[in-house]
C-alpha cells in the first residue's frame, strides 16, 4: 500500500485533502484486509476501539484553528509492552497477561496523546520482548502469533518489536514505538527496511513499559523516514518524575530532532568504521564498503579501522545483568499493577506457562525466564560488579574511548544481516550485528535503510557516545537522501 509521511499527511489534512478519521479509517482497513487474514503479516495484536474517536476529536480541533505539532491527527502504533489506559490490553504478548488494562498510560502515552498522534493499536511481538526461551522465535507470541518479514513471509521479521516495524514497512501506520534492550528497535527495523532510533538511556521515560533490565531498556521511533523518526523522538522525550533516568538529561539538551536537516549534513564528520563488526555475511560486507564510499563523496572524513577494543568482553556480565534486573524490574511492574493483575510475580508467570505449556510454550520454552527467578536481590555482589563491568567495557574502555582516541563524531557499522528463514525447530538464526556496544552503555544508535541483498533489507548504523542523537541523525538523513530510498 502507498505509504505517506507525516509532513505529507499534514499537508493534505491542512488543505481539507483528507481528514484524520479518513487516514485512521484507511488504516484499519487496511489492517483488517492485510494484516489480520489468515495469511497475513500479523504485526497487530490489537486496534483501539477509541481509534475513530480519538482522530474526530483531533479533526475538530483542527477545524477550530488548533493544531498541537506535526503528530497531530497522525496514527500511531505501540508496542504491546506499552501502558494505554483505555480499551487496549498491555500483555508483551503472553497468554498469562491477557486482559491487562492499566489504570494509567505510560508516560510516552501521555505526551503522544498531548501531541495528538492517535493510537491506532498494539503490536505484535517476540512474547515477554524476546527474554523467554533460549531457542525463540522473533516475532512469535502466544496472544498474537507469528509476525512475518513483509519482504518475504517465511522469513523473520527479527525481535522483538517485530509488529512495530512490519506496520511500518507496510504502511499500516506511518510511524510506530518499539523497545529495546539489545537489538530490539534496531534489528527489526533494518531487517524490514525502515528507519529504528534506539535513544540514549533516559531520553525516553521508561514509566508503564513492561521491562527486561532498567540498566538497558528504552523506548524509541520507528518510521519509514528519518524526519518521521526524528518527529516522533521529539514528541516521545522528556522529564518524567517517575524515572530517575530522564533527570539526566542536559539542561541545554534540544529535542527539536528535525529542526536541521540538509543534504549537506555528513560533510566534515569524522566517522569511524567499527570494524570489528563486519565479517558476518560477505554480501553485506560488499553492499556496505560501496555505502562507506558514498559517506565520503557526501563529505564525510572516515578513519578505518576504528574498532572497540573491548567489543564482546562484556558478554558474560551483560546476561547476568538481565537475568537479575528482569526478576526485580518484572516483579516492581507487576505488583504496581495491584490486585487486578492477571499475575502477580515472575514465579506466577513461570508457573502459568507450564500450566499451559501446550499453547504458550508449543515452539519454545522458558529457560530465560527460570535462570531470573534462580537470581537473588540486586544487593548482590555478583549483579554489582557485572553493572560495573559492563558500563566500564562498553562506556569508558569502550565507546568514549574509541570516540576519543581516533577524535570521532560518530562510529559507522552495518546493522545486521539479512531475515533468515523462520524455524519452529532450531529458532533464530542470527549471524551478528552491531547493537550491543550502544545497548549495553545506553548510547544512542540509528539504523537507516542501505540496500538490499537478494531482495532483502539491510541497514546501516550510526552511533555515538551519550546524547548525540541531533548528530545521528542528521547524518542518517543525509544518507537517506543520497540513497533515495532504494527498491530491490
Amino acid at each position: 500500500m502507498e505509504k505517506y509521511g507525516i509532513r505529507q499527511l499534514q499537508r493534505a489534512m491542512d488543505t481539507g485533502e483528507t481528514t484524520s478519521l479518513q487516514i485512521v479509517e484507511n488504516r484499519l482497513e487496511q489492517i483488517e484486509q492485510i494484516d489480520q487474514a489468515a495469511a497475513g503479516l500479523h504485526a497487530i495484536l490489537e486496534v483501539n476501539p477509541d481509534a475513530r474517536t480519538l482522530a474526530t476529536q483531533l479533526d475538530a480541533e483542527r477545524s477550530q484553528g488548533r493544531v498541537r505539532g506535526p503528530l497531530h491527527g497522525i496514527p500511531i502504533v505501540l508496542k504491546a509492552n506499552i501502558d494505554t489506559a483505555d480499551g487496549m490490553t498491555t500483555t508483551a504478548g503472553s497468554l498469562a497477561m491477557k486482559g491487562n488494562i492499566p489504570e494509567k498510560d505510560a508516560f510516552l502515552v501521555s505526551q503522544l496523546r498531548e501531541a495528538g498522534a492517535v493510537t491506532l493499536g498494539k503490536a505484535n511481538l517476540s512474547e515477554w520482548a524476546n527474554f523467554r526461551g533460549t531457542r525463540s522465535v522473533s516475532g512469535w507470541s502466544s496472544l498474537g502469533g507469528q509476525t512475518r518479514n513483509p519482504y518475504d513471509s517465511l522469513r523473520s521479521p527479527c525481535g522483538s518489536s517485530s509488529g512495530s516495524a512490519v506496520a511500518v514497512a507496510v504502511g499500516l501506520c506511518p510511524i510506530s514505538v518499539g523497545t529495546e534492550t539489545d537489538g530490539s528497535i534496531v534489528c527489526p527495523a533494518q531487517t524490514c527496511g525502515v528507519v529504528g532510533i534506539k535513544p540514549t538511556l533516559g531520553l525516553i521515560s521508561r514509566s508503564g513499559i513492561i521491562p527486561i533490565a532498567h540498566s538497558q531498556d528504552t523506548a524509541g521511533p520507528m518510521a519509514n523516514s528519518v524526519e518521521d523518526a526524528a518527529l516522533l523522538l521529539t514528541a516521545l522525550a522528556g522529564v518524567d518524575a517517575h524515572d530517575g533516568a530522564t533527570a539526566a538529561i542536559p539542561q541545554d539538551f534540544d529535542p527539536d530532532f528535525a529542526s536541521s536537516f540538509d543534504h549537506e549534513g555528513l560533510r566534515g564528520a569524522r566517522i569511524g568504521v567499527a570494524r570489528n563488526c563486519f565479517g558476518k555475511h560477505p554480501k553485506v560486507d560488499t553492499l556496505i564498503e560501496e555505502r562507506l564510499e558514498l559517506l565520503k563523496d557526501l563529505g564525510a572524513e572516515l578513519v578505518d579501522p576504528a574498532n572497540i577494543e573491548t567489543a564482546g568482553q562484556w558478554r558474560d556480565t551483560e546476561f547476568e545483568v538481565l537475568l537479575y534486573e528482569f526478576k526485580h524490574d518484572l516483579n516492581a511492574y507487576l505488583a504496581a499493577l495491584g490486585e487486578d493483575a492477571p499475575v502477580k510475580s515472575l514465579a506466577e508467570i513461570i508457573e502459568f506457562n507450564q500450566a499451559h505449556a501446550d499453547v504458550v510454550m508449543p515452539h519454545f520454552g522458558q529457560e530465560l525466564m527460570e535462570q531470573a527467578q534462580a537470581k537473588g536481590d540486586l544487593t548482590e555482589r555478583a549483579y554489582l560488579d557485572a553493572l560495573a563491568t559492563n558500563h566500564r567495557l562498553t562506556r569508558a574502555e569502550g565507546i568514549d574511548a574509541t570516540m576519543k582516541k581516533y577524535r570521532l563524531d560518530a562510529l559507522v557499522a552495518p546493522t545486521g544481516t539479512p531475515a533468515w528463514l523462520i524455524d519452529y525447530v532450531l529458532g533464530d538464526f542470527v549471524l551478528g550485528g552491531c547493537s550491543s556496544a550502544g545497548a549495553v552503555s545506553g548510547y544512542p544508535h540509528i539504523t537507516v535503510p542501505a540496500g538490499f541483498i537478494e531482495g532483502l533489507p539491510v541497514g546501516l548504523s550510526f552511533f555515538s557516545t551519550a546524547w548525540q542523537e541531533a548528530k545521528l541523525i542528521r547524518y542518517a538523513h543525509a544518507f537517506e537522501l543520497a540513497t533515495a530510498r532504494e527498491v530491490p
